[in-house]
């Protein structure tokens, strides 16, 4: 897995390649958490990831967590059938704004 983080303001865009596991999720999720500050609102463009587990899903919340605590709003974009799945069964698409492409993204 790889993923890219940018900054455009006070909007922290993160796009996320490959399976989201947990050999990877402790890394990325300090590097997320580091750039959350006041107001930061933040975009995952998971148009590229094919597969996340629970330790995945976990950052997602962590992040989401502390953006609502910030005054900011998380956007999950491009969410792909597969990892849909697990966002479904796992009941976490009801506490995400989830659009179907980056471009949708509102903040």
């Amino acid at each position: 897995m790889a993923w890219e983080i940018s900054n455009e303001g006070n909007l922290v865009k993160c796009a996320i390649d490959g399976r989201f596991v947990a050999a990877i999720a402790p890394n990325l999720r300090d590097e997320m958490l580091a750039k959350i500050t006041d107001g930061t609102n933040v975009l995952f463009d998971l148009s590229k990831m094919v597969h996340i587990d629970s330790s995945g899903l976990g950052v997602l919340v962590q992040v989401l967590q502390k953006v609502k605590a910030s005054g900011g709003k998380v956007v999950l974009a491009a969410l792909q059938p597969g990892p849909k799945i697990v966002f479904d069964i796992t009941k976490v698409s009801r506490v995400f704004d989830i659009v179907p492409t980056v471009e949708d993204a509102k903040f």
